[in-house]
């Protein structure tokens, strides 16, 4: 069923924590289908060289644990921790970067995973630092993007899925810390 076609329902579910989505945006397994077909062109993409896969949590790590599983090369993972959200339902604009990777980022290839590309805020500091500790090259991948990064200036090279202007929970994504772990990705009531 396309994302056009869906219809809006209540849907129950016990790890929701007596909360009901609005819909769902994205099922399990067409997740899992798109994430295959990323990590088949994320491989073509970087033929030779070092790869580090840098992770930005918290959002990210359902999805780089399943995008670098189909990533047919050798690769190295780090994280970075950036917040920008507290408990609200809009990035606040203030980036505060928690953690700093402890790889040496000179002379790789960085492909930097997010969960969800929005405002862009937070990936244009990011792409800044980075870019000033020498990478071979820096690309973004992000599973959701909204289209409305109207700050971020980088491209996104690899991109999941086309997000609706929702709020969106689920793999990867929460809502004041909630709905993480949810195999799927919808919006809330």
């Amino acid at each position: 069923m396309s994302a056009a076609a869906r219809i809006d329902v209540a849907v129950p579910d016990p790890r929701l924590l007596g909360r009901a989505v609005k819909r769902i945006a994205f099922e399990q397994a067409e997740i899992q289908r798109r994430v295959h077909e990323l990590g088949e062109e994320i491989t073509v993409a970087y033929p030779d060289g070092d790869l580090l896969v840098l992770g930005l949590l918290k959002g990210s790590f359902v999805f780089l644990a399943d995008l670098v599983r189909e990533i047919r090369r050798p690769l190295h993972v780090d994280f970075l921790v950036a917040t920008s959200y507290g408990d609200a339902t809009e990035s606040s604009g203030t980036v505060r970067l928690v953690y700093d990777p402890e790889t040496q980022l000179e002379g790789k290839h960085i492909l930097l995973v997010e969960d969800i590309v929005d405002s862009g805020r937070t990936l244009e500091k990011l792409m800044g630092l980075l870019m000033a500790r020498h990478p071979k090259s820096i690309e973004i991948c992000a599973l959701l993007h909204k289209h409305i990064a109207t700050e971020l200036h980088h491209p996104t090279k690899f991109i999941g899925f086309d997000a609706p202007h929702e709020f969106l929970v689920g793999y990867g994504l929460d809502h004041a810390e909630n709905f993480r772990h949810l195999p799927y990705v919808a919006s809330l009531q």
